[in-house]
């Protein structure tokens, strides 16, 4: 992936009536999977009724139970495919999409009111079949979508059909937030392979897959029989270009209407739109490996990172020490970031050293390119700091489908110990949606965690209201004093270019998905 090729087209996007109009221009999403093309769509050129987007990377897959992946859902997610219900993350309320109302039936159960007149894009209809097969495939298949164990953390979800327009969903322990959680639950029809991965998603949103040509662009196409207001575009095209500078470059020489994940060196001048992100960057350790399986070695490498540096010469954003930020349900605003002491890193490897802790071993930092603004010498700051500590630590940079072997499980073998560049959204603004799958022993992005930390996140999920709140930043404390599976590193600011032809507000939910609708014309 590099900086040269065919520029961008533009798109048609779709606004949806719940969201207001600026919503998330973070639609430039990490691109990287097969090619697609579906069959009989007429080509889009790159006219006034395209919306042209520029992404940091392609999509590893636009698979629709795997949305939940920022990569993927930036471009599926309220585009091209929707779920029952949706967050607005301007006020935190969970409002209707293709559920117009649920009611809490019992302890372990819940109906559901389905939106009448919607249709999928293969012009079968929506009904509560649909949604009860959607669920199946998402949580008990053996697809094993990334939404199972991110959002329901292999937790037992039983959906059936009442009638075409009632859906009733239980589960085996109480659940207060389901609901929410059934956001990240985009909706497919009966006609979807239930056994394999598919790459020409079918949904019921704006647009539909209109071209997918690996390692080129991806474009979509405004959905005539949308049951919502339809976007002011009439398509949308995709391309990918790994440098923030030309992303940038394409949008002031008028290239491309809308590019992301962008530095301020980047050279947007006048283009550039900042707005905060949900996005926390942070470094997962093996902690199961020597020499991180030594707590004092885990405590010393977050000493040893210089967290006001990144922020101010490698990356924008602000220091941070939990995985959450303000505003989500859980976040302790008792914990700070780390304090950066090379000598307390030093003192402490020494001390591991002399107990016979083999600190000469080598960690790998596993990288990921692009996975925000000069990602690799983000890492080689942090790499620096880990050596001055008297660590031995070298740097291996991957593109995204590579790296994602590393962040889920089950992770590869014989890798000896390491630390992944990893960044976490809650979108979903609950902390139940990060303490699971991150900290959780079982969790499919953990590599560590501990009975009495799986104790905690336990209570806090059967909790609700101000109980539930005090038990997840419990968890969170628990984390950052006892266990210290990972190093936070800072709360990241956005940046994207913006066309003065298009009128867009970025928000929090911007680094997770784009939506399309949202992005109108400026005339």
């Amino acid at each position: 992936m590099t900086g040269s090729g065919p520029v961008c087209t533009r798109s048609i996007a779709r606004r949806r009536p719940q969201r207001a109009a600026g919503v998330l221009l973070s639609a430039l999403a990490l691109l990287a999977g097969s090619a697609c093309s579906v069959a009989g769509a007429d080509p889009i050129g790159e006219g006034p009724d395209t919306l042209r987007v520029v992404l940091p990377e392609e999509p590893p897959t636009l698979e629709p139970c795997d949305a939940s992946l920022t990569a993927t859902g930036r471009v599926t997610r309220a585009n091209i495919t929707e779920a029952l219900t949706e967050r607005d993350p301007s006020t935190g309320r969970l409002e209707p999409a293709l559920a117009v109302k649920w009611t809490r039936t019992s302890a372990t159960s819940w109906t559901f009111t389905l939106r009448p007149g919607v249709t999928f894009h293969d012009g079968s209809a929506f009904t509560a079949a649909a949604a009860a097969f959607s669920i199946r495939r998402a949580t008990d298949s053996a697809i094993e979508c990334n939404v199972d164990g991110y959002i329901f953390s292999d937790s037992e979800v039983t959906a059936r059909a009442v009638d075409d327009s009632t859906l009733e969903v239980e589960t085996a322990e109480p659940d207060p937030i389901l609901p929410l959680r059934l956001s990240f639950v985009e909706v497919v029809p009966t006609s979807t392979n239930p056994k394999a991965r598919v790459r020409e998603p079918v949904g019921t949103g704006p647009y539909r897959l209109d071209e997918w040509s690996q390692g080129r662009f991806l474009r979509l196409k405004r959905y005539a029989g949308y049951w919502g207001e339809a976007p002011d575009y009439a398509a949308a095209k995709y391309v990918w270009r790994a440098e923030g500078s030309v992303r940038a470059a394409m949008v002031t020489n008028d290239e491309a209407d809308v590019a992301i994940g962008l530095a301020p060196e980047d050279g947007a001048g006048d283009r550039a739109v900042e707005f905060v992100t949900n996005e926390v960057s942070y470094l997962r350790m093996d902690a199961t490996r020597a020499p991180l399986n030594d707590i004092r070695i885990r405590q010393a490498v977050n000493y040893a990172i210089d967290r006001e540096g990144l922020v101010t010469a490698v990356f924008a954003g602000r220091p941070s020490g939990q995985l959450v930020s303000k505003g989500v349900t859980g976040h302790n605003p008792r914990i700070g970031p780390w304090p950066y002491d090379p000598d307390r890193a030093k003192d402490l490897v020494a001390q591991a050293r002399a107990d016979g802790v083999p600190t000469g071993t080598t960690v790998t930092i596993i990288g990921r390119n692009g996975i925000y603004p000069k990602a690799a010498e983000a890492m080689e700051v942090v790499q620096d700091g880990l050596l001055k500590a008297g660590l031995k630590v070298e740097i291996k940079m991957l593109d995204v489908n590579a790296w994602l072997e590393y962040l889920l499980r089950p992770f590869p073998k014989n890798t000896g110990p390491t630390l992944l560049q990893a960044q976490h959204g809650n979108q979903a603004g609950d902390a139940a949606f990060t303490m699971g799958q991150i900290y959780g022993s079982e969790g499919a992005q953990s590599s560590y965690g501990t009975p009495a930390l799986d104790a905690a996140i336990e209570k806090a999920q059967l909790a609700s209201g101000t109980e539930r709140q005090k038990a997840f930043a419990q968890a969170f404390a628990r984390q950052n004093d006892e266990v210290v599976r990972d190093a936070v590193m800072a709360n990241m600011t956005g940046i994207l270019a913006l066309s003065p032809d298009v009128r867009y507000r970025p928000d929090s939910a911007t680094s997770d998905e784009m939506r399309l609708a949202d992005m109108r014309r400026a005339d």
